[in-house]
């Protein structure tokens, strides 16, 4: 397998998680060239040129636009936030993948896909057209490793931090289903592995969760060690976690995938556990309990 041309990351610039953007700096720091994909100039550009990146901008949905970031790499890392178009930008990366040769892709999907089918899908139109894609993926032929994380805590974490920092709850309607998250470092931990030695892992699928699940009681007990502070958990009703959600003003798209999130949970659907990402990295996942201490700022402090 060639080594010549940079590695291309896309969502370099995300924000939640940031899964794109910590890649880049973690194949930077192995010497590896990198050409981040953006959507546009800004300080986060910026900061990625600083640190040597390649930046380029560019449209997932423009397959004109795929085609000129595309050229010239070897290596894709294709990841793509919540979004109506993914299945489109999915097919258009493939298709512009082919055309130009690439040796790998690393395509970031979700755990649900493992559990679903043509006569099993989810009330998730973002969870489908991750199904679908690797489907497509799998057609083209191209050398693909596949990495499904379950949810990721940094996702988890922006729905319990207002009010855990409020009133010391996590209120979600998860019910008694279990769940095992994983955190976004972790997951551009094993991308960045994979990208920098491809070829053991070509037609791989490696699962990724954190080092436990439980249910949201348990989450709770992990909060409140790390915080020095009691945290419970309140199962709010389905009903009032969407309304909750319409009244950010997010997307229709994003509204019905969160709820089907919260569905998903009361069904045990994301009571899994894998080794992915110490199978990968040689590294365990970092649990609930690292990561609130980590970002205790966020929850409110810890309590001395």
């Amino acid at each position: 397998m060639t080594d010549n041309g940079p590695i291309l990351v896309t969502g370099a610039a995300g924000q939640l998680g940031a899964v794109g953007r910590t890649v880049c700096g973690l194949l930077l720091d192995r010497g590896l060239p990198v050409r981040a994909m953006v959507r546009r100039e800004d300080d986060r550009a910026a900061a990625l040129r600083a640190v040597g990146a390649e930046v380029v901008v560019g449209d997932l949905l423009e397959p004109a636009d795929v085609y000129r970031v595309v050229s010239g790499c070897r290596r894709v890392y294709f990841g793509m936030s919540v979004s109506a178009g993914y299945l489109e930008a999915t097919v258009t990366m493939a298709v512009v993948a082919r055309e130009v040769g690439v040796d790998a892709v690393v395509n970031m999907s979700q755990m649900t896909v493992s559990q679903m089918s043509i006569q099993n899908a989810t009330s998730s139109g973002q969870q489908r057209q991750h199904w679908l894609s690797e489907q497509a993926l799998a057609w083209s032929g191209l050398p693909v490793v596949t990495i499904r994380p379950t949810m990721f805590l940094e996702s988890f974490f922006q729905l319990a931090a207002p009010t855990v920092r409020a009133r010391g709850r996590i209120e979600v309607p998860f019910g008694r289903g279990k769940t095992s998250p994983v955190a976004a470092a972790d997951a551009a931990r094993v991308v960045a592995a994979v990208l920098a030695d491809p070829r053991p892992h070509l037609g791989q699928i490696y699962e990724l969760t954190g080092p436990r699940s439980q249910d949201m009681h348990g989450v709770a007990r992990e909060f409140s060690d790390a915080l020095n502070r009691e945290i419970t958990y309140f199962d709010i009703p389905a009903e009032d976690w969407e309304r909750g959600i319409k009244k950010w003003g997010v997307p229709e798209h994003l509204t019905r995938h969160l709820v089907a999130m919260g569905e998903l949970h009361r069904a045990g659907r994301y009571d899994r556990l894998a080794d992915g990402v110490e199978r990968v990295t040689g590294r365990p996942a970092i649990s609930v309990r690292e990561f609130v201490s980590l970002n205790a700022d966020a929850f409110g402090g810890r309590r001395s």
